[in-house]
């Protein structure tokens, strides 16, 4: 326990809502603010890419004690299922028995804030924060942005308030802030498969479904009432693009012609297409996170990413994870907490910033590429045959909780030793062979 504060969260996500209940154990009164009517009383729907819950994430929930009752609401995928224009292939994630999860987004969230609330944070929702004080850790709430604001004076301020936080705004008013956000010039959308007369699934319930197609893909993951969320992403402009599709034939024809096997799991297809919002897709790096034992950003607010590894909100746990390690090391020190933290996530944050979107290229073109899943067969043989030398960067990014700037670097060097292997003659006859794994042995030792 630490000499209690009074700590204000912006942001009632996943990230706040989770590090409300770790302040509130360590000691602090703990009161989390959010712009947005409290999401256990409206619908939320239209704007979701499902949640893929990994080690690092179950990690944080379970150090605090809250992991069994998210598991309730989480649905296993141990692999991945490949929807080609004439078959269907499937990719077993990692090891025997290693799985992601699928999550809603809206109900992780409302069990987040439940669970923080039986913990004891006091949640303040329709309350816009315009800006901070950052010497004093006030805030400034208001109605409008020009409109009169009333201040609430804390010990302290985490910002948690996503990838365009009003915390990190001010922040970046000072000397010495770096910051850069860069945007995809590809945006996304939500659909939604829904479950049959019966509650059960239309596709396999323990995959991850994808529809690579270079430039664009669809994607869908389970939801525990039998329904799919599915995620559409395209270029906003261009031949294949949301510009592109003005009408619903077009919107029908598209499908038909490029994810057949989706037109008959999809009944509200063009409903869908017109009704929800395209939503952008942005990169947001900064630095520093924190301001002298006053303020500290956590999560989006400070290491957005774009969603291909399914590693945003594990990330943002795992902030919580290192911030309570230095809690647990250096006691009261705040100033020393925060520095500390910081400079530990920094490197990792854009390392997974990295990887996310390179994981992109290999979700939407790679997955359909013959070289690239006999890469991918040779690798799991090697990986089975030596697993103390050879961990896939899926694995050490999705089943480990070891630095991701570490996976960045030994998936970098393991990908140019099977660049070398698949130079090899004949290599798609003798993949399977000890030449082959003489071959990656002797390259390892190099």
């Amino acid at each position: 326990m630490q000499t209690s504060l009074k700590i204000a969260v912006v942001g009632s996500g996943l990230v706040g809502s989770l590090l409300a209940i770790y302040l509130k154990k360590a000691g602090h009164t703990v009161h989390v603010y959010d712009r947005s009517p409290d999401i256990r009383k409206i619908n939320f729907s239209g704007r979701s890419i499902n949640l893929a819950m990994s080690n690092r994430g179950w990690k944080a929930l379970d150090a605090v004690g809250v992991g069994d009752s998210v598991r309730e609401i989480a649905i296993p995928m141990d692999k991945r299922a490949i929807h080609l224009v004439d078959k269907l292939n499937f990719q077993n994630y990692g090891q025997e028995g290693e799985s992601i999860y699928s999550i809603s987004r809206g109900k992780l969230n409302r069990k987040m804030i439940d669970l923080a609330e039986e913990a004891g944070a006091e949640f303040h929702f329709e309350q816009k924060v315009w800006d901070v004080t950052l010497s004093e850790a006030t805030l400034h709430i208001g109605e409008s942005e020009r409109g009169e604001w009333e201040e609430r004076k804390f010990d302290m301020v985490f910002g948690a308030d996503g990838a365009f936080s009003r915390i990190r705004h001010r922040m970046q008013r000072q000397s010495m802030f770096n910051y850069s956000q860069e945007f995809l010039n590809m945006g996304y959308k939500e659909l939604n498969i829904p479950a049959n007369a019966d509650g059960t699934h239309k596709l396999d319930k323990n995959s991850f479904h994808i529809w690579p197609r270079g430039e664009y893909m669809l994607i869908a993951l389970p939801n525990l009432d039998g329904s799919f969320t599915c995620t559409l992403f395209m270029p906003f402009e261009g031949e294949n693009s949301f510009a592109s599709l003005t009408d619903r034939k077009m919107v029908e024809d598209f499908f038909e012609k490029n994810f057949p096997d989706s037109i008959e799991v999809i009944p509200e297809l063009a409903n869908d297409f017109f009704k929800n919002p395209t939503s952008t897709l942005v990169t947001m790096k900064c630095f520093p996170w924190t301001y002298e034992n006053k303020i500290a950003l956590i999560g989006d607010a400070c290491h957005a990413i774009v969603p291909f590894y399914g590693q945003g909100m594990n990330a943002g746990f795992e902030d919580i994870t290192v911030l309570n390690e230095m809690i647990e090391k250096f006691g009261d020190d705040w100033k020393k907490i925060f520095t500390e933290y910081q400079i530990s996530r920094k490197p990792n944050a854009d390392a997974i910033a990295e990887l996310s979107y390179r994981n992109f290229m290999e979700m939407s073109t790679k997955t359909a590429d013959e070289k690239f899943l006999l890469q991918k067969k040779i690798e799991k043989v090697f990986s089975d045959k030596h697993p103390d030398k050879w961990i896939p960067l899926y694995s050490r990014v999705t089943f480990s909780d070891r630095p991701y700037a570490e996976a960045l670097a030994i998936g970098d060097f393991q990908n140019g030793i099977m660049e070398e292997v698949l130079k090899m003659e004949n290599i798609e006859n003798i993949w399977n062979s000890p030449e082959v794994e003489n071959k990656i042995l002797e390259l390892l030792s190099k």
